[in-house]
């Protein structure tokens, strides 16, 4: 049995990735830690979990996790995986980061999107970018994965089946994309007070957002060129789950069919990504509460422009489910270990 801690254990992810792992056959949850909480028992803070789990909060001291875990989940606000986890690293532990302090390379480019300080360099180049579908490879040798974020799993799974076809204007890609509200997390802000969400929909971090360099580095990484996108997100009255709606032109003689047996083939035996037949499009509460990534297709002629729909549920694919998915991955065994649960409908 592999022992894991989860680090930011109070958050939705955090929380999330506690939901999970009691049902998996090869985890036992050691540690749950809380630098605001500790000492209290988690059911405390989320009441459903009482009679679930009882274990308490603790100070994260990572020389002494290091005796009892062999991997640390740290689900925290960015800025401060950047510090924390350059310990547990030290201290012998796999990790995997939900926050987005490893995911660019560049720190410049942290710098400017994220607006803190980089990550130690020597840190950053052994972090492995954990999108499972498309870097398995590389997860299956990590000890360090930083998890991708939620938007950004959700366009990059969209796009990366067509990026070396050939089919596609690479300079054509605009991404429009949905969130509920719990991708903001469980702190206070005006954001996502009740009286500002209910019955509104709304733009946000238009052309600002943190997921932007990150979509575009992985999207180049896998086309073998830079790739810019126009990414726009917004905030829907709703808990869980998000849909990207992406366009790019078509400048191949292809019909919708041969783009879908395209996508189809690039993600055969991936158990979490499924592909709607034609004329039906994925909702995002087929994939709630579950680690499935559900993606439609159409193709109109007339313009010329392919449309893409992917949906997942942000605090699972996006977050928590993906991170065990790459633990699975991490120390080899099926990736679908502990996840392979129906979605939550309605």
């Amino acid at each position: 049995m592999v022992k894991a801690a989860v680090v930011g254990s109070t958050g939705y992810g955090g929380v999330e990735l506690i939901r999970f792992l009691l049902q998996h056959p090869n985890v036992t949850i050691e540690a749950v830690l809380s630098s605001s909480q500790a000492g209290g028992l988690l059911s405390e803070s989320y009441p459903h979990l009482q009679g679930i789990y009882t274990g308490r909060l603790e100070e994260i001291i990572p020389a002494q996790l290091a005796e009892k875990v062999d991997v640390v989940f740290t689900a925290t606000p960015s800025g401060v995986s950047s510090t924390l986890v350059p310990q547990l690293l030290d201290a012998g532990l796999k990790v995997i980061d939900l926050s987005g302090d490893f995911r660019l390379k560049n720190p410049e480019v942290y710098e400017k999107w994220y607006k803190h300080a980089a990550p130690p360099e020597d840190i950053q180049k052994q972090a492995v970018y954990g999108l499972s579908e498309i870097f398995e490879k590389d997860i299956a040798k990590a000890t360090f994965i930083t998890n991708p974020g939620c938007y950004a799993t959700a366009a990059q799974l969209s796009f990366m089946p067509l990026l070396r076809t050939g089919w596609i204007d690479l300079n054509s890609i605009i991404i429009d994309a949905k969130s509920g509200v719990s991708g903001a997390g469980r702190g206070l802000n005006m954001m996502v007070h009740y009286s500002e969400t209910n019955e509104n929909f709304k733009a946000y971090k238009v052309n600002k957002h943190q997921h932007i360099p990150e979509i575009e580095q992985g999207l180049s990484v896998l086309a073998g060129r830079d790739i810019t996108v126009t990414f726009t997100t917004h905030l829907v009255p709703m808990t869980r789950g998000i849909m990207t709606t992406s366009y790019v032109n078509v400048i191949a003689d292809v019909t919708e069919e041969e783009i879908r047996e395209q996508i189809r083939a690039f993600y055969k035996g991936r158990k979490f990504v499924r592909i709607r037949e034609a004329g039906v499009y994925p909702a995002t509460k087929e994939v709630s509460g579950s680690n499935f990534c559900d993606i439609g297709i159409s193709y109109d002629l007339r313009t010329k422009r392919l449309t893409i729909i992917t949906v997942i549920d942000n605090i699972v694919k996006g977050a928590a489910g993906q991170a065990i998915q790459n633990l699975n991955i991490m120390m080899g065994w099926d990736e679908s270990t502990g996840l392979l649960l129906a979605p939550v409908y309605p």
